[in-house]
């Protein structure tokens, strides 16, 4: 199979990955899209996580190739089938992702419910909801499209694709190692890091459809310069010569536009608190299913009808979106969250009965550099120089974000609060606030 991709051109899929892709959960990705909201504000960001998927597989084959084209594995066969574990692994890391919204999760269930085959032997229970990655272990672990994957993958297991992406997933055998050295992290962080192909491909492909600049950065030049380094406890890890930091730093500032422009617009956003509220509210009507074959029907389509069929009913969330009455954005603030104080503006609409929506968007330059965030706990990506002879180890390695200056300069969140209010008080609103 061939597959024409607008971004990258043809891309080539093999027996195994043709048949993924023509599996009816890779087809249901076809009805998602990848932006959510964002075409109210970009009409031509309608595209799918389907063709994202496709093209963070494409991209992770192109990763892979650069990291080890210098390094002759041990078995003849192992280096062909790591790669075909990371493709695949990057083509179904959104297999669970949820209809337009990643506050869709707020209607997903406990995530016992799932009964995950993965987690099942964690000592401590899980007592927490859902999430889209969930979904996305239990489809890859669980479904029929474990069994198309057990069928045609002779050397792996659906396990063995679930633990790059999960880096909980238990694994006993020594498929990801080599020569002494394991190599889960690296093809892990192709898959998922700060410098993965799953940012690369939307970066160039939203900002595309979107039709802003803001995603551009030197992709060919950072593949160029990849590469994995060998820490003291035998675990590689991705690498980046020092040649690409600057292209690196674009990478970044890529993405931190892209948020900051692009996916915190205030329409979008609105969409996205007002469906917030809908799945919040008790009367919503609607719950994602536990059962992992019943979600092959939920997708955009899906929750759209229900919305239309709520809005029908009189739900007032639901017939705002479906109408197209967004509250109206009244009060937009920039900089750092310590320097924006709402309040005032919050308490005079208040006290002049004027009903409002508060939302914050924060910008990150990055999400795995932040105290406290769950993704904190990634592996570490360095900045290091390949020898040419691979056995010398001694070259000196420094962690990625200690060579940016960006993370020191960007280390503060930047933070855009809003308040919005029901369009037809818009006038009132003003005039409480002496606009």
């Amino acid at each position: 199979m061939n597959i024409r991709d607008p971004i990258h051109g043809s891309i080539p899929l093999d027996e195994l990955e043709s048949a993924v892709v023509r599996s009816p959960y890779m087809q249901r990705l076809r009805s998602i899209k990848q932006m959510g909201f964002s075409d109210i504000a970009f009409p031509g960001a309608t595209h799918s996580r389907f063709l994202h998927s496709i093209g963070a597989m494409h991209l992770a084959g192109i990763a892979f190739d650069s990291i080890f084209q210098h390094y002759a594995f041990e078995r003849a066969d192992q280096k062909s089938i790591l790669r075909q574990v990371v493709r695949l692994a990057a083509l179904l890391h959104d297999i669970g992702h949820a209809p337009l919204s990643h506050c869709t999760e707020f209607a997903m269930p406990s995530v016992q419910a799932l009964r995950l085959p993965l987690h099942r032997d964690r000592a401590d229970p899980i007592n927490r909801r859902a999430t889209h990655e969930d979904y996305t272990l239990k489809i890859i672990s669980d479904s029929s499209l474990s069994e198309v994957i057990r069928a045609r993958a002779k050397a792996f297991t659906p396990a063995h694709v679930a633990a790059l992406i999960d880096a909980e997933v238990p694994l006993d055998d020594d498929l990801f190692r080599d020569r002494g050295q394991c190599f889960r992290n690296v093809l892990s962080q192709i898959v998922s890091s700060e410098l993965d192909v799953d940012r690369m491909d939307y970066l160039r492909r939203d900002s595309y459809f979107a039709g802003v600049g803001y995603g551009g950065y030197d992709q060919q030049w950072i593949f160029h310069h990849l590469t994995f380094y060998v820490d003291d406890d035998n675990q590689a890890n991705l690498a980046l010569d020092p040649r690409a930091i600057y292209a690196f730093n674009d990478f970044l500032i890529a993405r931190y536009h892209m948020f900051l422009m692009v996916y915190f617009h205030h329409k979008s956003v609105i969409y996205e608190e007002m469906l917030r509220r809908f799945f919040q509210s008790k009367d919503a009507g609607y719950k994602i299913p536990s059962d992992i074959e019943a979600y092959l029907d939920v997708d955009d389509y899906q929750l759209y009808s229900i919305l239309k069929k709520r809005a029908r009913e009189g739900h007032a969330w639901a017939d705002r979106i479906v109408s197209g009455r967004p509250y109206q954005l009244l009060i937009e603030r920039h900089g750092k969250a310590e320097d924006i104080d709402l309040r005032p503006i919050s308490d005079r609409l208040g006290s002049a009965g004027i009903d409002f929506i508060e939302t914050s968007s924060r910008g990150d330059l990055s999400r795995y550099t932040q105290p406290g965030n769950k993704r904190r706990r990634g592996t570490s990506i360095y900045v290091y120089e390949k020898p040419d002879n691979e056995r010398i180890r001694n070259r000196k390695a420094m962690l990625l974000e200690e060579s940016s200056h960006l993370f020191a300069a960007y280390e503060s969140q930047r933070r855009i609060r809003r308040i919005y209010v029901p369009d037809e008080r818009l006038g009132d609103a003003r005039r409480a606030l002496d606009l």
